[in-house]
């Protein structure tokens, strides 16, 4: 079965992005697919070492086409990207159009690629929604005709594919404020290749997270309320290292106002250093003891069941994760190596816990991983949801 995973590495070419995307890949070649990852965003691409967005694409194929070969020697070619500026790389627009024709699924993760009449011939075209919230509000303000044209453009490229999937798993239950838009959305998870995260006990490391500081400059509206990001909810828990022994730690990407947050007592690291390469990121998560952290007001507020693929490398690494409550609860249990909390309060608690039996917690995360993330299974699920 021949698979294409679309994706944004070589646009965003940093660790957490890269490991988003590419495990895909890599959990369908662990499956015996045919598996192929292609990029067409439209967009400039990032240059992290000038920080800043350019047309000049060869730096960062370089980095897809490291990241892939790091994960499977076999996967280093198996790609295609197209530049800003339409030239392909890669492949030839004939051998791309043949791929898409023989492909059974057509795996478009976030919405990333245009959805161009050539990769149209995939026998099922799926949409993965990994921003819940996000993409339904954009869904439901073009049905309310307060869309913009870039939305409403979006929205119809979205409305194009076959199937859809989300990463909100509690997308559709009662209790979600998530509209459905009138889509059946599939729950799903980000899938973790397990080998690629061993476990490493860091005993005297702090709790650590990764987080990206942004300001919504069009946040999310929904039934006539707003949402934010996850600056919203980090100020909810900005005194959290005064009330717990455990060493908070951050890495921090963005506009953040770091003094303040390091006035109340968090350990700060450039986001940008610690996920500069796949390697650094998952240093980063071996060398902590635990993961703490929020998630967007969007996925909190909503109770979307969202769950970030951080949380599960941490989870796989054997490092207990003490996480904002999304409603993942539901679907994921929790125990001793991971912990859903809505209040300063109950992650002291969780911090306190883990801390009493640390040993345990750790197995439990690792328990935790192999259960509910494990790459294969959940791309097992996918491929049956689309009826493939």
């Amino acid at each position: 079965m021949r698979v294409i995973v679309t994706g944004l590495v070589a646009t965003y070419p940093v660790g957490g992005v890269a490991w988003d995307y590419l495990q895909y890949v890599q959990a369908f070649h662990a499956l015996g697919c045919d598996v192929h990852y292609l990029e067409d965003t439209g967009q400039w691409v990032y240059d992290p070492a000038a920080q800043t967005f350019t047309a000049d694409v060869g730096a960062n194929l370089r980095y897809l086409a490291g990241g892939l070969a790091s994960l499977d020697p076999a996967l280093e070619r198996r790609w295609t990207v197209r530049g800003p500026d339409g030239t392909l790389h890669g492949r030839t627009e004939a051998e791309l159009a043949a791929l898409c024709a023989g492909t059974e699924l057509f795996l478009n993760i976030s919405g990333s690629c245009w959805l161009r009449e050539p990769y149209r011939a995939a026998r099922v075209k799926a949409y993965v929604d990994t921003d819940p919230c996000y993409s339904q509000a954009r869904i439901a303000a073009v049905d309310a005709g307060v869309a913009d044209e870039s939305t409403r453009f979006s929205v119809d490229l979205m409305r194009r594919h076959d199937v859809f999937f989300t990463n909100g798993e509690h997308v559709g239950a009662p209790d979600c404020l998530v509209p459905t838009c009138g889509i059946r959305w599939h729950p799903t998870r980000q899938p973790i290749a397990l080998a690629n995260w061993p476990v490493r006990s860091a005993p005297d490391g702090p709790f650590t997270t990764v987080m990206s500081w942004k300001i919504e400059p069009t946040p999310p509206v929904v039934g006539g309320r707003t949402y934010g990001g996850k600056d919203v909810e980090f100020e909810r828990f900005l005194d959290l290292p005064a009330r717990t022994p455990e060493t908070l730690e951050v890495a921090l990407a963005g506009a953040a106002p770091r003094d303040r947050i390091a006035a109340a007592g968090w350990r700060l690291r450039e986001g940008h250093t610690v996920s500069a390469t796949m390697a650094a990121y998952r240093d980063y998560v071996l060398g902590s003891r635990g993961e703490l952290s929020v998630a967007k007001n969007a996925y909190v507020a909503t109770r979307s069941g969202w769950f970030s693929t951080r949380s599960a490398a941490y989870l796989a690494c054997g490092k207990p994760v003490v996480v904002q409550e999304t409603g993942f609860s539901a679907h994921v249990p929790t125990g001793p190596g991971l912990h859903a909390f809505s209040t300063a309060a109950e992650a002291v608690t969780a911090l306190a816990a883990i801390r009493a039996d640390y040993a345990r917690a750790c197995a439990h995360a690792r328990d935790t991983a192999e259960a509910y993330f494990a790459g294969d299974r959940i791309c097992a699920r996918l491929l049956a949801d689309a009826g493939l």
